[in-house]
């Protein structure tokens, strides 16, 4: 049987704590990041950059970390490339990144981004697998979409019709609502793969008797038989089951179908409300969606917020205003964008906790400068006022996020 740490199976006490994450991209999430004066733009594709990033995340004892990928190159378009040479261009694999920081790192979870519309579902099962054993029960994974004509132009398997800017400006139009609903079934497929996959070795299929020769017991491996309108698996799996059972699948939402998603498929939801009221009014959409597929799992939300912090309200805003001048335009995101300091946003994230969130994922706007201002200057305030750990309470992912081990329903119902 697979060696097992015992925090794997039991989810630890409830707490009021609040869960925090950071989501790491490139040299932060403002474009101008990368001409800070602390910026490594030369070290962006080096081990050391993102084994150093996420040891901080871990010094403050953050949940997880998620790390963003992409099938083309970076674009301020989310439809086409913008051809501009004056911001970060090019990444490194997020699973092999999550790969390389595992064995470097304890505690924290780590949540590479996959691209689910134009990969298989069988490759990334054994490649979170695999993360979740080199990282002894830490990992996840971050499904994606793809609505991008030049992204599927790199398989060549199909041709799509892209989201265009329109598109996106108006996501209840019927035509893009269809589509976009089309999208998403593919991935709720996709992740019944993975999770099929995933059980489709018992825990204890691997005898490893040397006095009788017998490695693996081939009853407790299992045919998954997965027929669906876009893909055919068989199974097994080749890698056994991950030492938390289950990885944790998280997805980002930000209308009504994803939030579907959420609420059906995934264990996590990121969310990007921008305010209180209407951060309440997404965590209740997603729970009323969560009741009518009759899913027991209710999925911890997380609320994005993109941050520039510093000990100085008006230097916070300050430095958002002198990187803005160096993009040459104002900033904009999905998410909210907050420049203050660390205890207004400390005020900031208990009063939107109170309305259902579980925790929140943090972008810093400029690496390493804004991470160091979250594990050095938020977290330590948040400690103060008893609303964060003191010390990591569980050894995996699930854990920390007070998640049981899963039964295997292969093995349920053998």
């Amino acid at each position: 049987m697979p060696p097992r740490d015992l925090a794997l199976d039991r989810a630890p006490d409830p707490s009021p704590h609040l869960h925090l994450a950071v989501a790491l991209d490139g040299a932060g999430w403002h474009p101008a990041a990368w001409r800070e004066p602390d910026a490594r733009p030369e070290a962006l594709l080096t081990p050391s950059y993102w084994t150093d990033l996420v040891r901080q995340a871990e010094g403050g004892l953050l949940d997880l970390v998620t790390i963003e990928d992409g099938l083309a190159l970076q674009s301020e378009s989310s439809s086409h490339d913008d051809h501009r040479i004056d911001r970060v261009r090019g990444r490194l694999d997020a699973v092999l990144i999550a790969a390389r920081v595992a064995p470097a790192t304890r505690r924290i979870g780590l949540v590479p981004t996959a691209i689910v519309t134009h990969t298989e579902p069988f490759h990334l099962s054994k490649a979170i697998a695999t993360l979740d054993y080199a990282a002894a029960g830490r990992a996840g994974v971050q499904v994606r979409i793809s609505g991008r004509a030049d992204e599927a132009a790199h398989f060549g398997r199909r041709t799509i019709t892209p989201f265009t800017a329109a598109d996106r400006a108006d996501l209840e139009r019927p035509d893009v609502r269809a589509r976009l609903a089309d999208a998403f079934a593919e991935a709720a497929d996709y992740v019944e793969v993975l999770r099929r996959l995933w059980d489709s070795w018992e825990d204890d299929a691997e005898i490893r008797d040397v006095t009788t020769g017998r490695f693996v017991d081939r009853d407790k491996l299992h045919y998954i038989d997965f027929e669906g309108r876009f893909f055919s698996v068989k199974g097994p799996s080749i890698t056994p089951r991950p030492p938390q059972g289950q990885p944790i699948v998280a997805a980002l939402g930000r209308t009504q179908i994803p939030y579907e998603f959420i609420a059906s498929c995934a264990d996590l939801g990121f969310v990007t409300p921008h305010s209180a009221e209407e951060a309440a009014g997404t965590v209740t959409r997603i729970r009323a969606a969560q009741a009518g597929t009759g899913r027991s799992h209710i999925p911890g939300l997380f609320a994005d917020i993109l941050v520039f912090l510093e000990e100085d309200a008006a230097a916070a805003r300050g430095r958002l205003s002198r990187l803005d001048d160096l993009a040459g335009r104002e900033f904009a995101s999905d998410a909210e964008i907050f420049a203050g300091t660390p205890t207004e946003l400390a005020d900031l994230l208990q009063a939107w906790q109170a309305v259902g969130l579980a925790g929140f994922r943090l972008r810093p706007g400029t690496l390493p400068y804004d991470l160091t201002q979250i594990t050095e200057g938020l977290v330590p305030e948040l400690q103060r006022r008893g609303a964060f750990r003191a010390a990591y309470d569980a050894g995996t992912l699930r854990g920390h996020l007070g998640l049981a081990r899963p039964v295997n329903r292969y093995a349920a119902t053998a």
